[in-house]
């Protein structure tokens, strides 16, 4: 149990400075290739700290444990935006884009809507078992293509964003520093999670709560490091990008390919609840978003004050 601990801090070391890293990195690749931060955001960084999530969910299927992949899925995206974005806001108010309420938000909402839409088969399909099939998934990745084409669209704009802003770093450096970074949160990520699991275990602790707690805070710990880092460095752009990014990675990608490779999934213990908070936390964002395109200190409490209460039920419920 010692060692456990002590790895879960070295854990928590090489995430920190793998985000800081990350975040410098990502930050002047941009300003080097002249592209949105908003772009790098939503692609580098939002896959790159989605990597855990994935190498999971892959881990999870491949032994059978459905609950865990779903729960991995699920917990991640609740906490990217209930408690992630609710810190973020709360260290300093989020300013929104116009683009991004009328386009990413949108497109995220619309995600979390067909997971939780596809997984319903006993409410909607008067199925037997709700149950994601490899049909579904490839639905799923169809969607994902949306994302991919929409990212595109933002290549070929104009990037006015940078507005000649010198790079901090030499286009070596700035990549080196991302892949350094990357490293240092995938590592960290992983040592977390596989510690902090091994301590769960030895408590007796079920899937379901293993998955949508540790597992799912423990994967989401390098979007969460990146996001507060980001918000201290003033990467608005940079924060929100990877947030959504990675919520549509996590639901199309980490959940997606491991079912259409594996087959379908019948998760067992998983509460209506659970994708109430995915979709409600979804539509929360735009509304926080869409009324003063801010995210102000306040709504940020309010984020976080929706995160307790929700995992206040996902141990009574």
């Amino acid at each position: 149990m010692i060692l456990d601990i002590l790895l879960l801090i070295v854990g928590f070391v090489l995430l920190i400075k793998g985000a800081d890293f990350f975040v410098d990195g990502a930050s002047s690749t941009a300003q080097n290739f002249k592209v949105s931060k908003m772009l790098i955001g939503l692609t580098i960084i939002a896959f790159g700290t989605s990597a855990p999530e994935f190498a999971v969910s892959m881990q999870s299927l491949a032994k059978g444990s459905t609950d865990m992949l779903l729960g991995n899925v699920i917990g991640s995206n609740i906490l990217n935006i209930l408690l992630i974005l609710g810190v973020a806001a709360v260290i300093h108010p989020i300013k929104i884009t116009d683009n991004t309420v009328k386009k990413e938000l949108p497109l995220c909402m619309l995600i979390s809507t067909l997971l939780v839409v596809l997984f319903l088969d006993i409410k909607l399909a008067d199925g037997l078992v709700n149950q994601i099939t490899r049909s579904d998934a490839i639905v799923i990745l169809l969607f994902f293509t949306i994302f991919i084409y929409y990212l595109i669209t933002l290549v070929k704009q104009k990037k006015a964003d940078n507005k000649e802003e010198k790079p901090q770093f030499k286009l070596g450096k700035s990549l080196l520093l991302v892949v350094v970074g990357l490293v240092g949160i995938i590592l960290g990520s992983n040592m977390v999670v596989n510690n902090a699991v091994d301590i769960a275990v030895k408590v007796n602790v079920s899937e379901r709560i293993i998955a949508l707690t540790i597992i799912a805070f423990g994967t989401s710990l390098p979007e969460l490091v990146t996001t507060i880092v980001s918000s201290h460095k003033g990467e608005q752009d940079l924060l929100l990008g990877n947030i959504i990014g990675s919520n549509i990675f996590n639901a199309c990608v980490v959940l997606g390919i491991p079912v259409a490779l594996y087959g379908t999934i019948t998760p067992n213990s998983f509460n209506y609840i659970d994708l109430i908070t995915l979709i409600g936390s979804s539509f929360l964002i735009f509304v926080f978003s869409e009324t003063k395109r801010t995210i102000t200190r306040l709504e940020g409490f309010l984020m976080l004050l929706c995160f307790a209460i929700y995992y206040i039920l996902v141990f009574v419920v």
